[in-house]
């Protein structure tokens, strides 16, 4: 697992084989400990660059939290389902599916993975929750596919897709889900010029995590992300950026753009310092094809104001409980 973390981790006079031991003996936790019948929460990365455009060493947005037997997925970049795959997680769990906002690189397999994996396994109905227009959305990709649908149920006994899916728009702060397992909270973050882009907090008994979706640097994020366990920032690295733009016919408008609605590694430090969260994982990265990026880099952007663990996320990486054990981090230049 590819990991960073900040150069006041460890603490200095921790003994390295103390810490790992502490770590391994108690829950990575802000809050309160997790109750012994309480389900675990497991965090996985399914894709971690940004940008519509496939890459070869990253695959699109997404993330998923699996709690319990349930599992929820935050933003669907295409491929998304085989990611899935990949991770080792049971589509038949698929409860419930978090569309952060209506750019092709989270919202491409929104309704893509409920119909593959109710074409196999899925043995639950699926909640799609996301901004407007969600519900017109889910309708016509089922008018599209009717095709398939219709034979699916004729030919193989399979229950109506329209029944095992249900859409609910986001139009502003709102807690989506409150059962004593799993509250997930809604928080409307800044991604001009879509105005309607929503940050997403899952906590369960004992851990919580916030994805932040796109934004930039956002108050409310910091709100939303107080005292968690987990905090899953988008990031981009100015330097190999700015190389990347030169070589754009764009590139005055394609800059302004970033810089109006995303959110620098260095920034992403300051939310998550900000916001006193337990561990930063950085994901989204812009440029996400830039393989001569080194995580060192990534993370000596972030440490510079974050001064607790930093994980430099990939594809298929699940969050530990406990915070990664590295030595003390030095950022290159």
């Amino acid at each position: 697992m590819a990991a960073a973390c900040s150069r006041r981790w460890p603490p200095r006079l921790a003994d390295r084989r103390q810490l790992l031991g502490a770590a391994l003996a108690l829950p990575f936790l802000t809050g309160t400990a997790r109750a012994a019948d309480a389900p675990v929460m497991r965090i996985i990365l399914l894709g971690t660059a940004g940008g519509p455009t496939p890459k070869a060493a990253r695959a699109a947005p997404g993330a998923a939290v699996m709690v319990g037997d349930a599992l929820y997925v935050i933003d669907t970049g295409n491929g998304v389902a085989r990611q899935l795959v990949a991770a080792g997680l049971p589509l038949r769990s698929l409860a419930g599916v978090f569309i952060s906002h209506h750019h092709s690189d989270h919202n491409a397999d929104f309704m893509t993975l409920p119909w593959l994996a109710w074409s196999g396994p899925l043995a639950r109905q699926v909640q799609l929750f996301g901004p407007p227009p969600l519900a017109a959305m889910t309708r016509q990709f089922l008018k599209m596919q009717a095709v398939d649908i219709r034979t699916r149920m004729a030919d193989e006994g399979r229950p109506d897709l329209a029944r095992m899916v249900s859409a609910r728009e986001i139009t502003g702060p709102a807690v989506l889900i409150d059962t004593p397992a799993l509250k997930v909270t809604a928080a409307r973050v800044e991604h001009p010029p879509l105005t309607n882009s929503y940050a997403y907090r899952f906590d369960s008994p004992g851990r919580s995590v916030v994805f932040s979706g796109d934004t930039r640097p956002s108050k409310a994020l910091a709100a939303l992300a107080r005292g968690a366990d987990v905090l899953v920032h988008e990031a981009m690295y100015m330097p190999a950026l700015e190389r990347l733009l030169a070589t754009e016919t764009n590139a005055t408008r394609l800059r302004e753009h970033l810089l109006a609605s995303h959110t620098t590694a260095e920034q992403a430090g300051e939310i998550a310092a900000a916001a006193g969260v337990g561990m930063l994982v950085l994901s989204h990265f812009v440029p996400g094809g830039d393989s001569s990026i080194t995580d060192s880099q990534w993370a000596g952007a972030a440490a510079r104001a974050y001064k607790g663990p930093i994980i430099v996320g990939r594809d298929l990486m699940e969050i530990p409980v406990t915070p990664p054990v590295t030595p003390p981090f030095t950022p290159e230049s």
